[in-house]
């Protein structure tokens, strides 16, 4: 699943993974986990990526957690040995 950030004002990256740190039960009981982030060079806008159940599940911690979020989605990943 992938969710979509984005921040009116340049965030530091810490920032944003503090909340998820302290907050890492709200995940663990959706069955969502962490697995990477990217972060655009103006710190306005993130992407990151989580391996979850369904794009609900993810919204539903980002929530709770208390972690911004614009949009969650189910992605699939295309490799050049996939194409």
């Amino acid at each position: 699943m992938l969710v979509e950030r984005r921040f009116d004002e340049p965030v530091a990256f810490e920032e944003i993974l503090a909340i998820g740190e302290r907050n890492i039960a709200c995940f663990e009981s959706h069955d969502a986990r962490f697995v990477r982030s990217y972060f655009s060079t103006d710190r306005r806008r993130m992407i990151c990526l989580y391996q979850a159940p369904d794009a609900e599940a993810v919204r539903h911690a980002n929530r709770m957690a208390g972690v911004p979020f614009d949009r969650v989605w189910p992605a699939q990943v295309l490799a050049p040995e996939m194409a």
